[in-house]
């Protein structure tokens, strides 16, 4: 499996071949010299740029053919507080909407029709967030975005299982966890925010075990319990409204 995106250590530690794209390149060109160029490839793209997503996503398949599974982890939280509707910039409220769910959205349109063609099964990976069940008062854009993705991909999974191809549409959850999504030179109300929530290699293990398991929806820490108490029944009646939805198409043709 190959992984554009710089975060998913773990597959590389697996020695799978990855390819890996970000907005800040010092970063991209570090992670290649700690694995190396064998077995790693670098993209600079900011998935902000909506409009120029097919061509990022025309030349990544060009240069790597054999890609066969597209982790889509982009993600900024900042906080809002609409009671004071002078502070709301709306412009970052825009950009934190594209980041984290229209750019999603584009990418999996670029990459599926790729995905759809491979003769053996392929792989789309969504990084959503317990905060997509559960919203947070703090940071409501973040809550709102991520619950976007989570529906759409819960209707892309049903979409896409019976074919063209065989693509398989996992959906992580992550809990808060140490990274710079909570650091304080991003969401500047936060005092040593990379230290809030699960260590990042405790996470990364979780991740990685179900995934080898091939699990398609992988709840991690906190996020466990969430999913548990109710999003496993509400996905339930999600199943039942889809096969009443279909039976009702059937009939009208």
């Amino acid at each position: 499996m190959s992984f554009p995106y710089k975060k998913v250590l773990v597959l590389v530690e697996n020695g799978t071949q990855i390819a890996i794209a970000g907005q800040r390149k010092e970063n991209l060109k570090a992670f290649v010299q700690q694995y190396g160029s064998d077995k790693v490839t670098s993209k600079v793209f900011d998935v902000i740029n909506l409009e120029a997503i097919p061509q990022f996503a025309t030349e990544v398949i060009s240069e790597n053919p054999d890609i066969d599974c597209v982790f889509v982890n982009s993600g900024i939280q900042r906080p809002f507080d609409f009671a004071k509707t002078e502070s709301v910039d709306l412009d970052i409220f825009d950009q934190e909407l594209i980041t984290n769910y229209t750019s999603a959205v584009r990418l999996a349109k670029a990459f599926l029709p790729h995905l759809q063609k491979q003769s053996t099964q392929t792989f789309i990976v969504f990084a959503t967030s317990q905060m997509a069940l559960v919203p947070m008062m703090r940071c409501p854009n973040y809550g709102a975005s991520k619950a976007a993705l989570h529906h759409f991909t819960l209707a892309l999974r049903t979409q896409v299982k019976d074919g063209p191809g065989n693509v398989k549409v996992l959906e992580i959850y992550p809990p808060a966890v140490q990274t710079e999504l909570h650091d304080a030179k991003h969401p500047p109300d936060l005092k040593d925010g990379h230290l809030i929530g699960m260590p990042l290699q405790e996470f990364i293990d979780e991740v990685r075990a179900k995934l080898v398991q091939g699990e398609e929806q992988i709840p991690v820490g906190s996020a466990k319990d969430t999913f548990e108490a109710f999003e496993v029944k509400r996905q339930e009646i999600y199943q039942q409204m889809t096969e009443m939805l279909s039976g009702q198409l059937k009939q009208s043709l």
